[in-house]
């Protein structure tokens, strides 16, 4: 298809919402069930229209990896560095202009004005290889121009995987040459997160992850720290206003089983000590561990939190976030410590095993709902309980909220900003796979 026939078939699919939006729905239902819920929150003490006002302003960075299972446009080779995407299904984007074209359809489908998270690799090269210690604004300044056109926002991520001086080591990496080409690299992408920046009005936020570490046993644990630690210090040196830095921990990497250099204790302390955002991905910590717990304790000695979530089905697996207990309970805790203005929320999944477009609503949606639902706790009287030592009344108020009407303050919330209310959406798609994805 011709840009022509694409942005005539991405119209004729985005005409199917009003449709979408009646068909399962009508306007007084919403709003009654809507005003019955404020009136239940109300005798708790919750400001509905306050929380739904909330949710409104709360962004969600948009991966743009889930539209081509992280490919870019540097090369068209697989990945590597300890990760990897599963499934084929049809209708993969294949070139800058289909990713973007995903992007504003997945717009149309969720509510707010969100954000989009690019790696390094998704350069606009303009069909030229361009090393990546060689990168610079100008291969960007087209997706900020388009941002600019819809109302994104830009947030950024250096590239450490999928090259040939990946290997396992790359900011600590003893050989110079190789530790200083990433370094070089890294800088060069902060200065492009600092014109995106400048450009939207808004920091953009990037985070720095490399996927250093090794397959067996290792016996020089505490040097290539130190080495990762002194590349990072030359590298976040320089005050940029237009960006925030965050740091991305691991536990290990698909063939980095036994060592992962950057792992959570290592970036605790570096970003306690450095004051520089620790970034939180929910699918990067032992399958039993509760990441809801790490929260408050992060908050006291970090100045912000970047979340990436994701849903670890085994370990880092990366499938689609839904609304589960897990990151349901993070987002609790978010508000229970007062740390959602602290918080900066992105996705971070690439499900390649169902339609891609799916996956993203599926994904920004369940966010939200949790989000949605944090806000609505009733928190004040839940702390009341507490500090009184009235734990019956805690626990009883904990499980009755678990059925307070909270999905029909999130069809309002769909509704009002004119996006398509409960399944409504699911035809939509439909009808975009058909009319677009299918035909690439």
């Amino acid at each position: 298809m011709n840009i022509e026939d694409i942005k005539k078939a991405m119209g004729e699919a985005k005409s199917r919402i009003e449709i979408a939006k009646g068909k399962f729905h009508q306007e007084g239902d919403i709003v009654a069930a809507y005003e019955m819920a404020k009136e239940r929150y109300a005798a708790l003490g919750v400001d509905v229209d306050k929380a739904v006002a909330e949710l409104e302003k709360q962004q969600i960075s948009l991966h743009c990896w889930q539209t081509d299972d992280v490919m870019g446009f540097e090369s068209q080779a697989g990945l590597s560095g300890g990760i990897q995407t599963t499934g084929n299904y049809p209708g993969r984007a294949r070139n800058i202009d289909e990713v973007r074209q995903d992007l504003e359809f997945v717009k149309t489908l969720v509510a707010g004005n969100h954000r989009v998270n690019l790696h390094e690799i998704y350069g606009d090269f303009g069909g030229k290889f361009v090393e990546r210690d060689r990168v610079g604004v100008e291969h960007f300044q087209s997706w900020i121009d388009w941002a600019k056109a819809n109302n994104f926002k830009l947030d950024f991520n250096s590239t450490s995987f999928g090259h040939p001086k990946s290997g396992d080591l790359s900011l600590s990496n003893p050989n110079p040459a190789i530790r200083n080409f990433w370094i070089e690299h890294t800088k060069r992408c902060r200065h492009i997160a600092d014109a995106m920046g400048k450009a939207q009005g808004d920091p953009c936020i990037m985070n720095i992850w490399v996927h250093d570490g090794q397959k067996d046993f290792t016996v020089n644990r505490k040097k290539y720290r130190e080495i990762l630690a002194s590349s990072l210090d030359e590298i976040l040196k320089e005050n940029l206003p237009g960006m925030k830095s965050c740091v991305e921990a691991k536990l290990f990497g698909i063939g980095l089983e036994s060592y992962t250099v950057g792992s959570m204790d290592f970036f605790e302390g570096y970003c306690a000590s450095r004051k520089v955002i620790y970034t939180l991905d929910t699918g990067h910590y032992e399958p039993t561990e509760n990441v809801a717990d790490k929260v408050s304790s992060l908050l006291l000695y970090v100045p912000e939190l970047m979340l990436h979530v994701s849903r670890p089905v085994r370990w880092d697996s990366d499938h689609v976030t839904i609304m589960n207990d897990p990151t349901l309970e993070f987002f609790k805790e978010l508000v229970r410590a007062d740390g959602l203005h602290r918080a900066h929320v992105g996705l971070d999944y690439f499900d390649a095993s169902i339609n891609r477009i799916g996956a993203y609503v599926i994904g920004v949606r369940a966010t939200q709902k949790c989000i949605l639902s944090a806000l609505l706790e009733p928190l004040a009287l839940l702390r009341q309980y507490e500090e009184e030592g009235k734990g019956f009344q805690k626990l009883a108020l904990l499980e009755e909220a678990k059925t307070l009407p909270f999905g029909a303050v999130y069809d309002y919330f769909n509704f009002k900003n004119g996006i398509p209310v409960g399944e409504a959406f699911i035809p939509v798609i439909e009808q975009y796979e058909k009319e677009v994805t299918s035909k690439r």
